[in-house]
């Protein structure tokens, strides 16, 4: 059974930072809204990406413009790869700011 596209470690690490128990996390996590998203796109729009994280449009273009959140233009197309959301909330686990809204 495919529970989510975050891996098992990662949910693990989460769990732990946020101080709940990694079944409630996976409760959680099919109701973030994903029904509506597209599973199979590898290329997000700025909206759908910052939507993902839980983040505002302007917060999702600071974080491109400043290179943390990487993005390819595809004709006046901004988009962003479907892992780099991952990848940037991984980073994110060992960092005093994301430990700090606990």
């Amino acid at each position: 059974m495919h529970r989510s596209a975050v891996p098992a470690h990662a949910v693990s690490q989460l769990a732990d930072v946020l101080g709940v128990s990694e079944a409630s996390l996976h409760a959680l996590m099919p109701q973030s809204g994903a029904r509506s998203a597209d599973p199979t796109l590898v290329g997000l729009t700025v909206a759908e990406a910052a939507r993902r994280i839980g983040i505002g449009r302007t917060k999702m273009y600071e974080y491109i413009a400043s290179g943390e959140i990487p993005s390819a233009k595809i004709g006046r197309l901004r988009r962003v790869p479907a892992e780099a959301v991952n990848e940037f909330l991984l980073g994110r686990l060992g960092r005093d700011d994301f430990g700090a809204a606990v």
